[in-house]
């Protein structure tokens, strides 16, 4: 793969282009329109610019970074812009995880081409690389060589590569490492040329604990026989059951030697490159497909949810966007949220009522949940409509949705279901509406306004100031008055809400004796903390036969997130999150939803789906066994710096391993700190724990910088389901604080998973 690229930088036109470097209009805003000179680097592997042709470049992005281009049409902003550049001319280039895009704008169509088809050429060879082809990856290593060479020579003298060492992250030994660069320097020349520095390299990226373990399972340390790679993987790595052959595919996939291949041994280099592989990863592979069973009821899922989707900042002023639907929508959500006020000419608007956040229309939400709502997923998405609008503009908001949606929108039931809802697989490919529907003889007033009418002594509404005044009891005598004040539901919105029906929330058994299984309550996060405390296994039998949704805290005007495991342990199946918040709350989050092909659906434990279940997350016993966790970490591969603008800047981790679930299984440890090493840090530290419900646990392993001064300095971490995680001896590869990898950053671990085993963790 590597030498593909290479041949490409060599031959493909557009790519030669690149490399020459192109005038373009960077565009932040409707007034921040800068013309710049981009350039790919010769490394096919990132984007220069500077101000102009010849002038100080800087990196703008590597192509690792890019998760998708976008045409001029396709970019909210550009549109903006359209009386005043060409669409053609320009292009978008979007960014995994929270990264803003980039809105480009070349001098002509043909520009603007040359630059999407060289990108989507590059964007398309890197995705296809595995973790060890990206090791092996020459633009990676020449990087360095680069960044190392300061006075651009073209070769490397030790005091440079003493230099590079601070950049890498790691302060070695000055006679071990002159040793490394001497045995490099095969020319004698006190200097290193390129290919004698992927040599150093190669010397300094060496893994001792690699190799040890490698020599217990060799009898000639040499190479692993096929009955030798047979027993490791039986007793290290737990595959019990189909171990001769995993055997025989891993030799084929990993090995480089084909005479290796032929005769079933595994070299050092083909054992390395099978541990940092996906097969040596924490996360089982057989969890990464769809493997669920996708036939059962809706409410007998966790369901991967958004709050106040469209908001790409804070509650009060932040950016209202269509590209917080797309971003939620590319990440697995199959649940986001519409706040649908009136607007001007007619037009309904998405915004965060009463706030200074900007505007967006519906009509252009809508046409980008039907272009958007299924490309990661064809599983069902829900629209969680909140209704603020006047009869006539709800007329338009139900137009949009049926002509905008068409087949898209369920707008009628499904045959044969009278008593559960229809399940992920029976609702492929459509968008259901959840809001309030009309009954006769009442008046329906929007949700989460109608949570303020209720005397709840657990109501924490966002507009609860607005709608104090409209507390008191609906009766024909006030009728004519509340309606005045309220908003009357228009029956051809009402029309589109076919399963997800909201309903006000009084009590477990007013749910019981009133509604039905369509219908759906939303709860605080508060409000839902507290039932969980009060009636927990009232709540989990209530989520067993019917649908809820827990929204964040209207006092979160940061759009911070509260910890969504507390809601999963009483099966709450629609926990809504600001998804563009990073933090802990958003690990736990992708890690539940990284299994099931992010489906964004996840099958609820049996003892949640019971509706006689005696599960109390308070007072937990599990159905099952409970199980003890040991967690020796081993050590780590080429962490991050926390600030890289600092090249003496020397990070001094340490591992820190979270677990979330009930109460009880609540906890963290964490191993003792590394001094100025975050190259290849060594840890060999166990840690363990003892485990009730393990079925609900999520692990999030997160490495940080220690300081002594202030608060230890987050570097890096990875969250995954307990059920999805596998035994042996396992590399973690480590995400960003927006979920983004941070390759070739990982951490060497060995997980062993016993039942019925007590220990003391003081």
């Amino acid at each position: 793969m590597a030498s593909q690229i290479q041949d490409r930088l060599a031959t493909d036109q557009d790519l030669l282009l690149m490399q020459e470097g192109t005038m373009i209009r960077k565009v932040r805003s409707k007034n921040w329109k800068k013309l710049r000179y981009f350039r790919l680097q010769n490394d096919g592997m990132t984007v220069w610019h500077a101000r102009q042709a010849g002038g100080i470049a800087k990196p703008t992005f590597s192509i690792s970074d890019v998760e998708t281009l976008r045409k001029g049409h396709d970019s909210e902003l550009l549109r903006c812009l359209m009386e005043e550049f060409p669409l053609e001319q320009g292009f978008t280039v979007v960014f995994h995880g929270r990264r803003p895009n980039l809105d480009l704008v070349a001098n002509s169509v043909e520009e603007a081409q040359v630059w999407m088809r060289g990108l989507q050429l590059l964007v398309d060879l890197v995705t296809s690389m595995d973790h060890q082809e990206r090791l092996d990856q020459p633009g990676w290593v020449n990087d360095w060589f680069h960044r190392g060479d300061r006075n651009e020579d073209g070769r490397m003298n030790f005091q440079e590569a003493q230099r590079l060492l601070h950049l890498m992250n790691v302060e070695m030994n000055e006679d071990y490492i002159l040793n490394l660069f001497q045995a490099a320097d095969v020319s004698q020349s006190d200097t290193l040329e390129a290919e004698e520095f992927v040599n150093f390299y190669k010397a300094l990226t060496k893994r001792t604990e690699v190799e040890e373990l490698f020599e217990n399972f060799s009898s000639d340390g040499q190479k692993l026989t096929l009955l030798e790679f047979v027993d490791f993987l039986r007793e290290e790595q737990k595959e019990r059951d189909h171990a001769p052959d995993l055997a025989l595919e891993f030799i084929d996939r990993y090995e480089p030697s084909e005479s290796g291949k032929l005769r079933h041994v595994l070299s050092m280099d083909g054992f390395l490159s099978y541990l940092c592989s996906k097969d040596g990863d924490i996360f089982n592979p057989a969890c990464l497909p769809i493997y669920q069973d996708m036939t059962q009821p809706l409410n007998h899922y966790f369901i991967n949810s958004s709050h106040n989707t469209y908001l790409l900042g804070d509650q009060l002023c932040g950016q209202s966007s269509v590209e917080g639907y797309i971003r939620a929508l590319k990440r697995g959500c199959r649940c986001v949220e519409v706040d649908v006020w009136d607007g001007p000419g007619g037009e309904p608007i998405v915004y965060h009522g009463h706030t200074l956040t900007s505007r967006i229309l519906f009509k252009d939400v809508t046409a980008t949940l039907a272009q958007y709502a299924f490309q990661t997923s064809d599983y069902p998405l829900i629209l969680s409509l909140e209704n603020h609008c006047s009869w006539e503009q709800q007329e338009t908001v139900a137009r949009h949705l049926t002509e905008i949606l068409g087949e898209q929108l369920l707008s009628t039931t499904l045959d044969g279901l009278f008593n559960q809802l229809p399940s992920p697989e029976l609702l492929r490919g459509k968008i259901l509406v959840k809001g309030k529907k009309l009954r006769i003889f009442e008046d329906i007033v929007d949700e989460e306004e109608e949570e303020q009418l209720e005397p709840d002594p657990y109501c924490e509404s966002e507009t609860q100031p607005q709608l104090q005044h409209e507390t008191q009891e609906l009766t024909p005598r006030n009728r004519k008055k509340k309606k005045n004040s309220t908003l009357i539901l228009c029956p051809a919105l009402s029309a589109l809400v076919v399963y997800l029906r909201t309903v006000s929330f009084q009590s477990f058994t007013h749910s019981r004796e009133n509604y039905h299984i369509y219908d759906i309550s939303s709860f605080s996060e508060t409000k839902a903390r507290n039932l969980i405390k009060e009636a927990g296994n009232e709540f989990v039998q209530h989520n067993a036969w019917q649908l809820c949704r827990v929204y964040p805290s209207g006092l979160r005007t940061d759009s911070s997130n509260f910890n969504p495991q507390e809601l999963w342990n009483a099966g709450c199946q629609i926990v809504a999150l600001n998804m563009q918040t990073a933090g802990f709350a958003m690990d736990i989050c992708d890690g539940l939803f990284r299994q099931n092909g992010g489906c964004g659906y996840v099958l609820k434990p049996e003892f949640l789906r019971d509706t006689m279940s005696f599960f109390n997350p308070e007072k937990p016993i599990s159905p099952f066994k409970a199980q003890t966790l040991l967690v020796q970490v081993i050590s780590g591969q080429q962490l991050p710096k926390v600030d890289n603008t600092k090249e003496t800047s020397i990070v001094d981790p340490l591992v820190r391993v979270e677990l979330f679930g009930v109460p009880e299984d609540t906890r963290q440890q964490e191993t003792n700190y590394v001094a100025n090493n975050g190259f290849n840090p060594h840890w060999g530290q166990a840690l363990c724990f003892h485990v009730q419900v393990p079925e609900l646990v999520m692990l999030r392993f997160v490495v940080k910088d220690y300081n002594r001064k202030t608060r230890n300095d987050f570097l890096g971490q990875y969250t995954l389901p307990w059920t999805c995680m596998k035994q042996g001896y396992r590399h973690i590869h480590l995400l960003s604080k927006d979920g983004t990898s941070l390759h070739p950053a990982s951490i060497f671990v060995y997980i062993c998973i016993r039942e019925d085993l007590e220990v003391d963790e003081s």
